[in-house]
C-alpha cells in the first residue's frame, strides 16, 4: 500500500513564497507595465507597445553604455579570478594564520557598497587623499574627476579591492578541501608545483571557480554604487555604467517607458550572459 503524500511542508514554504512574490514579481510586473505605457503626469496612462524597446536598442547612449559594462566586467575578470586564485593557493593551510588571513580577506565584503565608495572618493583626492597625494608627490598627473583614465583606473582598483576577497575565499574553501592523499602522491611521484596546481588543484576547484565567475560577472556588470559615489558617472560618460544611465533616465530624466524597457532589456542581457558562462563553463568541466 502506498503511504499517502503530506502536503502540509507547503505551508512552511508558504510564507517565503509569498515573500518572494511581493519584494520581486510585483514590482517586475510594475516595470512590464511601465514598459508598454507612456504617460504625461496625472497618473494617465497611454499604451505604447513596443515603442519603448525600439527606442532603447536603436539609441546609441543605450549601447554605448553596455559596451562600458561589458569591458569593466571583463578586465574585472581577467584580474580579480587570477588574482584571488594565486591568494589563495599562497594562505596557510594550518595554524594561527589561517584564522588571520580568513578575518583579513572576510574585512571588505562586510563594508557597504556606499561606504566603500565614500573610501575611494577621499583616498584618491589630490589634497588629502593618501593615494591622489602620494602620486601628486611623486610627480604623476593623477586626477579621477578630470581625466577618464584615471576615473577608470581608480573605480578598477576600487573593485578588485572590494570584491577579490570572495574569489579567495571560494577557491580557498575548494583548495582545503582536496584530501592529502592527492599531494601525498603527487610528492612520490616528483611532481612539480605547476603540475600540481594544473592536475590537482585546478580540477577541484572548478566548481567554486564558475560560482566565482557567474557573481563576480553579475556584480560587476550591474555595478551602480561604488562608481556613482566616486565619479557620478563622469567625467563626462566615461564611467556611466548601464545602471547609472538608467538611473538618471527614470529619475533624472523622469522618463519612466524608456527606463522601464531598458531595466527589462538590461535584466535579459545580465540573464543570458549568466546563462551562456554557466553553460560554457559547465561543459569545459565535464570535458576535462
Amino acid at each position: 500500500m502506498d503511504k499517502p503524500w503530506n502536503n502540509k511542508a507547503w505551508f512552511m514554504v508558504l510564507p517565503v513564497l509569498l515573500l518572494v512574490a511581493f519584494s520581486a514579481i510585483i514590482p517586475l510586473m510594475t516595470v512590464v507595465n511601465y514598459s508598454v505605457q507612456d504617460t504625461f503626469g496625472n497618473n494617465e496612462f497611454f499604451w505604447a507597445g513596443t515603442d519603448w524597446y525600439q527606442e532603447v536598442l536603436a539609441s546609441d547612449r543605450f549601447w554605448n553604455s553596455m559596451g562600458r559594462n561589458l569591458v569593466f566586467s571583463a578586465i574585472i575578470l581577467a584580474i580579480q579570478i587570477p588574482l584571488g586564485i594565486f591568494i589563495a593557493l599562497n594562505m596557510p593551510r594550518s595554524g594561527w594564520g589561517v584564522s588571520v588571513c580568513l578575518v583579513l580577506m572576510a574585512l571588505p565584503l562586510l563594508i557597504p557598497w556606499n561606504v566603500v565608495g565614500t573610501i575611494w572618493q577621499v583616498f584618491g583626492r589630490i589634497d588629502i587623499g593618501l593615494l591622489g597625494y602620494s602620486l601628486a608627490a611623486l610627480g604623476i598627473d593623477y586626477n579621477y574627476v578630470n581625466d577618464p583614465f584615471d576615473a577608470w583606473i581608480t573605480v578598477i582598483l576600487m573593485d578588485v579591492w572590494h570584491w577579490t576577497s570572495l574569489v579567495v575565499l571560494l577557491c580557498y574553501a575548494g583548495l582545503v578541501s582536496i584530501p592529502d592523499a592527492y599531494y601525498q602522491a603527487a610528492k612520490i611521484d616528483g611532481a612539480s608545483r605547476w603540475a600540481i596546481f594544473r592536475y590537482i588543484q585546478l580540477p577541484k576547484m572548478n566548481r567554486v571557480l564558475l560560482i566565482a565567475v557567474l557573481l563576480r560577472f553579475m556584480d560587476s556588470f550591474m555595478i551602480y554604487t561604488e562608481p556613482f559615489v566616486v565619479t557620478g558617472g563622469g567625467p563626462g560618460n566615461t564611467t556611466t555604467f548601464l545602471s547609472i544611465d538608467l538611473v538618471k533616465l527614470a529619475i533624472g530624466e523622469f522618463n519612466l517607458g524608456e527606463a522601464a524597457a531598458m531595466s527589462i532589456v538590461y535584466f535579459l542581457i545580465v540573464l543570458l550572459l549568466s546563462w551562456v558562462f554557466y553553460t560554457v563553463m559547465t561543459n569545459y568541466g565535464q570535458e576535462r
